[in-house]
């Protein structure tokens, strides 16, 4: 990738619209890291590239749930520049980065533009595949619940909003063990300016996916609420193992949804066009959640987003559920 061979790559793990990952080697230390190339061929990739540039080098400290950057490297042509260890505080020269990139003209490919993501390596795919590959498990949904609610604590503290939570964008490691998870794929987070609360921040641009949205991102006015909406349709999704096929990939995902006929329609969508609508939870079982975790979920998937929790709630409420918690023997 560099003159020096600071990394080999191994092989390619992933490609979406936007970018390719591969896993790839440290020459030096023969450690494993994920590598993702973003082409910065036209604006709407430039600032995906930026996005998540931005919201992970503005984290002060790493979260054990939220992927960590190593370091990023911006090519231009056949020159190499890493960018997010030397210049990690140095706003004059970030901005002059993001100018070149924007401004830059791709007509040339021996002058093409890339964004180099050289991150933590995750050894048990997403979310979505390692779960769907496994019998349900309450304890482990538990375990994921928690660390999840953390991560986005965590990144809402950081002034940081991911916009697109689903569970082809968390990553599963294996690295002490258990299965420790991983917020990634940043490419639409907000980093919001200042230092108060993050729910008081206003976004109008309408993102992310399509089952996972808010009522409030589909009308194009919300705040770092939609987070908690995407995570209560995963955490529900996860319990009760309820999926549906993506449209263009035809691939299984974690997702809840409402059925008009033969259609599935996004919840977000439905609430939207019905606010009063009881949802029905838990959907297939009631023996499947006790009523702890059935009350979190209406409270995390609330119409209203001033009725629905944030995420410094969540991450105090998860902890005292019931659901897949060992239970004590009663000593006689």
């Amino acid at each position: 990738m560099a003159t020096e061979a600071k990394y080999s790559i191994v092989r390619e793990v992933g490609r979406g619209s936007y970018g390719v990952v591969y896993e790839a080697i440290v020459n030096q230390t023969r450690s494993k890291v994920a590598v993702k190339r973003m082409h910065c061929n036209v604006p709407e990739n430039v600032e995906l590239a930026l996005q998540e540039f931005w919201a992970l080098q503005s984290i002060q400290r790493q979260h054990e749930n939220v992927i960590q950057l190593e370091e990023c490297i911006l090519q231009n042509g056949q020159v190499f520049q890493p960018i997010s260890h030397c210049y990690r505080k140095s706003d004059s020269h970030l901005l002059l980065i993001e100018t070149c990139l924007k401004g830059r003209r791709c007509m040339d490919p021996k002058s093409a533009c890339f964004l180099w993501f050289v991150m933590e390596f995750c050894d048990g795919g997403n979310m979505n595949e390692y779960l769907l590959s496994r019998s349900p498990d309450a304890q482990l949904n538990n375990s994921f619940m928690r660390q999840l609610s953390s991560a986005v604590a965590f990144l809402h503290r950081n002034q940081i909003v991911h916009r697109d939570l689903k569970s082809d964008n968390i990553l599963i490691s294996h690295r002490r063990g258990s299965p420790i998870v991983k917020v990634a794929d940043f490419g639409l987070s907000k980093v919001c300016q200042g230092k108060g609360n993050v729910n008081q921040h206003r976004f109008s641009s309408a993102c992310g996916s399509n089952f996972y949205m808010a009522p409030e991102v589909w009308e194009g006015h919300y705040t770092a609420k939609a987070d908690i909406f995407a995570l209560g349709i995963i955490f529900w999704a996860m319990v009760e193992r309820i999926t549906f096929r993506d449209g263009d990939t035809e691939k299984e995902l974690l997702g809840t949804y409402i059925c008009q006929g033969k259609e599935l329609i996004p919840l977000g969508e439905a609430l939207l066009e019905n606010p009063n609508m009881k949802l029905q939870i838990p959907l297939k079982n009631k023996k499947s959640m006790p009523d702890d975790l059935c009350k979190l979920l209406h409270d995390m998937l609330a119409f209203n987003p001033k009725e629905r929790l944030d995420a410094f709630q969540l991450e105090v409420r998860i902890r005292q559920i019931s659901y897949g918690k060992k239970r004590q023997r009663s000593v006689s």
